[in-house]
């Protein structure tokens, strides 16, 4: 193998060399190492503009956990995920024994607190009867004023008990508050539940967000319009417009990606909650070195490609940055500068200080 080797090498320089149209009789006179064609152009800055594709749904801009706000045993449920319920329309009920028989408890007290103020009362308009005629004593005149007054005040606190009870009894019944979509339930009927926890979660009614998880870099440079054109993927000619209006503060650390909240100036009504989206963010055109795919190499684990000193035609890698990949180019950021003459063609063959020859003029 190692005796074929420079063969191998020779009959690659042949053949390079006719490629570029040199013959046979005259490649003996062409040195090995300047047998090496490749393809050049050079360096220019152009124009660039960029446009950021990303994919997403539809959700509420505000959604509302919905609980008890007492503690009981599921009586019964009225409502399914997908259900658009009411703001005062009853979603599920509790077993209402317990709110019941506290409710009837205190109905009793109000009854027994008014008929002793009305005893208190008839009491101290005798008193103050026979006060006024002499026929009883000051201290029992003021005896009975003090019972009335403490009857009265009995009254006004077995009506608030009353009320409080009532107010208990109506936790039995759960309703949203707001309208909306119900998303999810995490309720059955039989079902014990605290005070406090979430059983169903509503999305309000109103405006919509578009919500998307993009690369962290895209929030580097936001789009140059500062709106986001949305279309419905299942149809296309459902397209609406909306600006950036949250931006999570953190990075997903299962995903790397942020999330991207888009609220949407109007909502079409294919655009249901849930509707997979379509995101398009257009940038402003800037300056960059756009090069050919061929021209990319990969030189100790990073982009790079090859530059062409024109003084002694010998090659170099040179590390670059990558501003956006495009389907048949690559614009740089930073790396090569404006008339600089970088290999586009032949890369396979190079290593640094090599002396090459231009298939073509460079261009």
């Amino acid at each position: 193998m190692s005796g074929s080797f420079p063969k191998y090498r020779v009959a690659l320089g042949l053949a390079a060399l006719a490629f570029a149209g040199v013959t046979p009789a005259a490649a003996e006179t062409v040195p090995l190492l300047a047998q090496t064609l490749v393809r050049t152009q050079v360096a220019a800055e152009t124009a660039v503009s960029s446009e950021a594709v990303f994919t997403g749904d539809i959700q509420a801009q505000a959604q509302t956990s919905v609980s008890f706000r007492t503690s009981g045993k599921i009586a019964e449920r009225r409502v399914e995920v997908g259900d658009h319920v009411t703001a005062d329309q009853v979603l599920a009920l509790l077993d209402p024994q317990e709110q019941r028989a506290n409710l009837a408890n205190a109905e009793a007290v109000l009854t027994s607190a008014e008929a002793q103020a009305t005893q208190a009362r008839l009491t101290y308009e005798r008193q103050k009867s026979l006060l006024a005629s002499g026929f009883t004593t000051r201290s029992t005149y003021d005896n009975a004023e003090q019972q009335l007054r403490v009857s009265q005040a009995a009254v006004e606190s077995a009506k608030a008990a009353l009320g409080t009870a009532r107010e208990q009894f109506s936790y039995t019944e759960l309703r949203a508050g707001v309208a909306g979509i119900v998303l999810s339930r995490s309720l059955e009927t039989g079902q014990v539940v605290q005070a406090g926890q979430s059983v169903l979660t509503v999305a309000q009614d109103g405006p919509r967000d578009a919500v998307f998880n993009v690369y962290e870099a895209l929030l580097a440079g936001p789009p140059d319009s500062g709106t986001v054109d949305v279309t419905l993927q299942a149809n296309p000619d459902v397209r609406s417009v909306g600006t950036v209006r949250e931006i999570a503060p953190s990075v997903d650390p299962a995903s790397g990606t942020v999330r991207v909240k888009v609220g949407l100036k109007g909502t079409p009504a294919a655009m249901s909650l849930g509707s997979v989206v379509i995101g398009r963010g257009r940038f402003a055109e800037r300056k960059a070195v756009v090069l050919p795919w061929s021209a990319l190499y990969r030189w100790r684990g990073q982009p790079a490609v090859w530059v062409r000193d024109p003084a002694d035609g010998t090659v170099a890698p040179r590390v670059v940055a990558i501003e956006r990949y495009a389907p048949d180019s690559v614009a740089l950021k930073d790396g090569v500068k404006p008339g600089e003459e970088v290999v586009i063609a032949g890369i396979q063959f190079l290593r640094p200080g090599l002396k090459v020859t231009l298939a073509e003029a460079g261009r």
